[in-house]
């Protein structure tokens, strides 16, 4: 287990804490837990004031290589700290690497913690061990969707809607029956548990627009594996109007535009908000992206797995109302509960 153990992240950021009190939060509830086709109804939600024990949880990450797990990360330790609570952090360093999240789980099981909070590198693929360690502890599923097996609640929202909120932001530039334009799409990592509803919300939405999808290009959310892809489809599909997908693929897209002189020429929307995206749409270089609000996702993810451990668990499945934010209304919506503080870093703690 030493490889695993050199991955191991802890709380121990609580200086930084800004000591956030217990406040209501805006949720979004679906009518039928774990079904992100049924309607959600609005809640406003009173979390608690503070944990009945000092818990200790495990929580695994896909990765850390863009900044929206940093701030899933951000909102965790929020949380953390104001419960009173702690917990360890492993990453899985990609979404294809299964097998690593699988053994994770297993070493979460062996280090006797309390709950495990879950952000899954699939949708089925992590079912048997899920099924086995909910025996000896809660399983909270976090931002990504997963097999239901097990799970005793969701922080998350219907990615279907955030692919969705963006195939929307084309079909209103370009509404059906305009004149056509073309689209280059990547979805984000093959397999991976929200990147078939994100994919599948985009197409349904894109239906109402002229748009044509010329390009489909999956690929890991790693910066570098995008640059690769978003020179790709530019150096060999012609006549691209815009590119469309992940936070990493519109980050990447932004420099890789600018390096071509194409900046002006080629629209960008994003799937979900980065700290890079976010600062793309303010500068006017993307058009549009969805935030999913993932500092708030990650200190509901932490209070839902202390009332499982309580015993209070009312609510088994929630998110936070999906809004698209583009250049015309950012300013207007703040970013404490989408980003973490650029002063936030996670400290790496190595284990033999």
């Amino acid at each position: 287990m030493q490889f695993l153990r050199r991955l191991l992240i802890t709380v121990v950021l609580g200086a930084m804490s800004h000591g956030a009190g217990a406040e209501t939060w805006a949720l979004q509830v679906p009518t039928i837990p774990f079904d992100d086709d049924s309607p959600t109804e609005a809640m406003a939600y009173h979390p608690l004031d503070r944990a009945a024990r000092p818990w200790r949880l495990c929580v695994l990450y896909p990765h850390l290589k863009d900044a929206y797990w940093l701030s899933v990360n951000y909102g965790m330790v929020e949380e953390a700290n104001r419960l009173g609570v702690s917990f360890d952090l492993y990453e899985a360093g990609g979404y294809p690497n299964l097998t690593r999240q699988i053994e994770q789980i297993k070493a979460c099981s062996k280090r006797k913690m309390d709950a495990l909070i879950l952000g899954p590198v699939s949708y089925d693929g992590l079912t048997d061990a899920v099924v086995e360690i909910a025996r000896q502890m809660p399983v909270i599923g976090a931002v990504n969707d997963m097999n239901d097996a097990g799970v005793s609640a969701k922080s998350s929202v219907s990615w279907r809607e955030m692919g969705a909120a963006a195939g929307r932001a084309i079909a209103e530039r370009h509404p059906k029956g305009s004149p056509p334009v073309r689209l280059a799409w990547f979805p984000g990592p093959k397999g991976a548990g929200w990147v078939q509803f994100v994919e599948r919300g985009f197409l349904e939405a894109l239906a109402d627009s002229s748009a044509e999808v010329v390009a489909v290009r999956f690929g890991d959310t790693g910066l570098e594996q995008q640059v690769l892809l978003v020179e790709e489809v530019l150096d060999t599909v012609p006549d691209v109007d815009y590119l469309v997908g992940s936070g990493p693929m519109a980050e990447a897209a932004i420099s890789v535009l600018r390096a071509k002189g194409l900046t002006d020429r080629i629209g960008v929307v994003s799937t979900y908000v980065s700290h890079g995206v976010y600062r793309g749409i303010k500068r006017n270089r993307i058009l549009a992206a969805p935030t999913d609000f993932a500092v708030l996702q990650g200190r509901l993810a932490i209070e839902l797995a202390v009332r499982a451990l309580e015993g209070s668990l009312t609510i088994r499945h929630a998110g936070p109302r999906i809004v698209t934010l583009t250049p015309d209304n950012i300013d207007q919506i703040g970013t404490e509960e989408s980003l973490a503080p650029a002063a936030f870093v996670p400290v790496f703690e190595v284990s033999n």
